[in-house]
């Protein structure tokens, strides 16, 4: 629409170090000048004529890869779009900005932000001072006494949607372990990526609310823009710090805090994602005695988040997707 064209080129142009390369007017058409000519990131909506967003973002990541942000108004609409085109290499979404009567900007911020962690994960800019991708490796400390089932911590980013539909669908509704996850998404759209999660696996899944204690065969998934950690009894909680982690929530953050706080030892998961944000807390998960996987190169979307895990040595086992369903039900039986 042009309006919401006007409102996305006012924004990207507050911003002298950014530069519009061209405008698509359908799916179809962006896939075409992805390939003639590959921009750093492409901003791209759901609803469009001729070629949907999802199915522009599969066949671009197929033969231009690039960076994209899904950019939609239509964020409760349209949540399988969302996810479909997320499952397909879409780093992240976030909502429209609008047009004010006076020809203001309204809802910018957020879109700016996006840019600039992306213009961060991919290498074209720099954080600034103080921001980063990992935090400080906390203490681990003795265990609590056994008193909670095995727990499964997930992180993903890009591609993370459809990799972690995979994993939940093969588990059987008397699954029992809780499971709690982290995926890089904006809080505008955990609501719609924990109901899409719901139609895919027999367990149930609900966003993770402040002081929840998770239960076994409960997922429970990361829905404000905030991290998720583990508290003292393994309760969860909201918090902003650290605050100089570019992602929110953080992978980091809730695996570190589960590797101090949770009293049984369980099984960590580092699926597909750009950059590096779950490694340091993978590893700290296995110093502590848990089991870890990292998802193998050949099955992710981006090979970034597992590939550092397993540089530091953080994952005991690198597998593909199609078998970590298999492999997390073993590994949790015997322990």
């Amino acid at each position: 629409m042009a309006l919401a064209i006007e409102a996305l080129r006012r924004v990207v142009n507050q911003d002298p170090s950014y530069e519009v390369a061209w405008i698509a007017r359908d799916g179809e058409e962006a896939v075409k000048l992805c390939a003639e000519d590959t921009p750093d990131l492409v901003l791209m909506d759901l609803v469009m004529p001729v070629m949907n967003g999802a199915e522009a973002t599969r066949e671009i990541m197929l033969h231009s890869p690039c960076a994209i942000l899904v950019v939609t108004a239509s964020v409760h609409g349209h949540s399988e779009l969302v996810y479909e085109a997320m499952g397909h290499g879409a780093l992240d979404a976030t909502v429209t900005p609008t047009l004010g009567p006076g020809g203001d900007i309204r809802g910018g911020d957020p879109l700016v932000r996006k840019i600039q962690g992306i213009g961060y994960i991919i290498g074209k800019s720099r954080p600034t001072k103080g921001s980063g991708y990992t935090m400080p490796p906390m203490k681990v400390t003795p265990a609590a006494p056994n008193t909670l089932p095995s727990l499964l911590a997930i992180g993903a980013s890009t591609g993370g949607p459809q990799a972690i539909a995979t994993v939940l669908q093969a588990f059987p509704a008397d699954f029992a372990s809780p499971v709690v996850i982290v995926q890089h998404v904006d809080s505008d759209f955990a609501a719609g990526f924990a109901n899409w999660l719901n139609h895919r696996t027999e367990l149930k899944v609900r966003l993770a609310r402040e002081g929840d204690l998770p239960q076994p065969g409960e997922v429970l998934v990361a829905g404000e823009n905030k991290h998720l950690r583990f508290k003292a009894g393994g309760h969860l909680s909201y918090t902003d710090s650290p605050e100089h982690l570019i992602n929110r929530p953080s992978v980091d953050v809730m695996f570190n805090t589960a590797a101090e706080f949770w009293p049984t030892n369980g099984l960590g998961l580092l699926l597909t994602g750009m950059g590096r944000d779950g490694a340091e807390g993978l590893l700290a998960l296995k110093r502590k005695g848990w089991s870890t996987i990292a998802q193998d190169e050949k099955s992710s979307i981006v090979y970034g988040m597992p590939k550092e895990a397993v540089k530091l040595g953080a994952a005991e086992s690198v597998l593909p997707l199609e078998v970590i369903s298999e492999a997390i039900q073993q590994r949790l039986a015997e322990s």
